[in-house]
């Protein structure tokens, strides 16, 4: 197989982008906006959006673009108009950073250096104490019982108001359930209930669990943190308990939840004596590519583990598309790159470059992510016949053999054509996912990434692998997020919104809506603030 890398052509002459990491002041009273076109009249509700958006504290730096404090920002959309507001999570790390002035908190890439007011033995002592997860939760919003959480990927999360964007309480997952953290990806069944992956690590080994957390009661309850009734459907052993594999999110169908365990290892001995060696959380990590990726198969309703084990070539994927159930198949769309080092290669100081020959070279290093296909059989038994492809949907070039007993080897179908590769391959794919979740669809947006960050907004067509793109050279958009039209009855009845954001010209943010059937410009509304560039965002609606 050729790398992704190498589909895509050289990039030569890339901008600057270090304005896009730097800090901002937050903007906690809403600031009306400029509308440019039209902004439809039936979108009322609030884009929210998440992400870093202050990199120091005095005279200490954070290393890692993750590693920024957690800045919310507020769209309001109503008639046709738009304000903006922005708020800091009031984090414990943030409030703790804030009150010393310096980073006391470890986050992914940056360790915190002990207090300088202590005395040397108390120091020394300090390298040996396993630091506490940070609660800077600066990667999505995300919903619970109907009240809205900002997440990371530690055990913390932040409840907020989604209209003042006011820091409520911390929650702990493992307070509720045996997990020690938990994705800022979950997925909602059409009923109301939460589904998301975490840890847990023992005597027994380590452990990938899938949680559930039930629908909101009927009856609203009191201003605070609800998780009663959450639960661990099941329980997944790693398949080598000192290497466990990172993710990020995971896929869910119909029936089955989709855990995928791919080869970025997490070293538990490295991990255990990282604070000695005052190393961070990203030198754990490490791509693999001698293991295989495992899918691990759960049914949703029973938590019952499918016997068969679903394997693929070594692979590295952030997010999934969309995965449904079609004549006894599970089909998972997801986007996929051939190297997972890319995640410990944000940092600031390679975001910060600089234009140049420097730039051009680290960006075409990296790894291009591309959607792929993914088929997995749901009826394998003994009898099944081995060495034969048993994929037999008509419009799929996915390939699946048993190659033992209960052991199936997957290979992949490329959902695209060549263009794509003019746009540098895509990630942070959005669905119609209110109607079309763990359904068949035709349908999904990305970002693509001509550059370390993504310069494009892409429309993909699974019927014919056609793109449409909204490009502009210096503009940089964040994840796009569809919005359903009132009574819509086609699947791409709606439209598409993104943040763009420029380093070329200070204070030029808009709010871009995009038809999203044409993927053509309905409005804009201009709002005169810098933003950094952010992780993801959601649509809520007016209540």
């Amino acid at each position: 197989l050729i790398p992704s890398k190498k589909k895509c052509p050289l990039a030569m002459g890339l901008e600057d982008i270090a304005p896009l990491v730097r800090t901002v002041e937050e903007i906690p009273e809403p600031i009306t906006t400029v509308i440019k076109g039209n902004i439809p009249s039936w979108i009322n509700g609030s884009f929210l959006r998440n992400g870093p958006g202050k990199f120091e504290f005095g005279k200490d730096n954070f290393n890692h673009w993750f590693d920024g404090m957690a800045l919310m920002h507020r769209f309001y959309i109503h008639d046709g108009e738009v304000t903006y507001s922005s708020r800091f999570l009031r984090s414990d790390s943030y409030v703790r950073n804030s009150e010393k002035d310096r980073i006391v908190v470890c986050e992914f890439g940056t360790m915190a250096m002990p207090d300088p007011c202590k005395n040397f033995f108390s120091r020394f002592l300090s390298r040996f104490k396993i630091p506490k997860a940070t609660d800077n939760a600066s990667v999505n919003f995300v919903k619970y019982k109907g009240d809205y959480y900002v997440s990371t990927e530690t055990n913390y999360m932040r409840r907020v108001d989604p209209q003042s964007l006011e820091t409520k309480e911390k929650v702990d997952w493992s307070e509720y359930i045996a997990v020690n953290s938990a994705t800022a990806h979950p997925h909602y069944d059409r009923e109301g209930a939460s589904y998301n992956m975490g840890n847990s690590y023992g005597k027994g080994g380590f452990f990938y669990n899938i949680i559930r957390v039930p629908p909101p009661e009927k009856v609203a309850g009191e201003d605070k943190a609800d998780f009663s009734g959450a639960q661990v459907l099941c329980s997944i052993p790693a398949s080598d308990s000192r290497k466990p594999s990172y993710y990020h999110s995971f896929a869910m169908s119909e029936n089955y939840v989709v855990f995928i365990e791919q080869p970025i290892k997490l070293d538990l001995l490295k991990f255990m004596l990282f604070r000695i060696q005052g190393k961070s959380f990203d030198k754990v990590m490490t791509w693999e590519p001698q293991y295989d990726t495992i899918f691990h198969v759960v049914h949703r309703h029973t938590g019952e583990q499918s016997k068969v084990k679903y394997s693929a070539p070594p692979m590295f994927t952030l997010h999934q598309i969309n995965a449904y159930e079609d004549k006894g198949f599970l089909v998972m769309d997801m986007c996929c790159g051939d190297d997972g080092d890319v995640i410990g290669d944000f940092t600031l100081e390679n975001l910060r470059r600089g234009p140049g020959e420097e730039m051009d070279k680290f960006y075409n290093s990296m790894c291009r992510n591309l959607p792929r296909r993914y088929v997995l059989p749901l009826t394998v038994t003994d009898d099944t016949p081995s060495d034969q492809n048993l994929v037999t949907l008509p419009f799929c070039q996915a390939t699946a053999v048993k190659t033992g007993c209960g052991k199936v080897l997957c290979t992949h179908e490329e959902l695209y054509d060549e263009e794509l590769f003019q746009y540098g391959g895509l990630e942070f794919p959005q669905i119609n996912y209110a109607h079309y979740n763990a359904r068949p669809y035709r349908y999904y947006y990305a970002c693509g990434f001509g550059h370390l960050f993504s310069d494009s907004l892409l429309k993909m067509d699974l019927e014919t692998k056609k793109l449409k793109a909204w490009r502009h050279p210096g503009l940089f958009p964040s994840e796009p997020v569809f919005v359903p039209a009132p009574n819509a009855t086609e699947e791409d009845d709606g439209v598409v919104m993104s943040i763009i954001i420029t380093p070329r010209t200070e204070k030029s943010t808009f709010l871009l809506v995009l038809d999203a059937k044409t993927f053509t410009e309905l409005g804009r509304a201009e709002v005169p603030v810098n933003i950094p560039f952010g992780t993801h965002g959601v649509f809520n609606e007016k209540q």
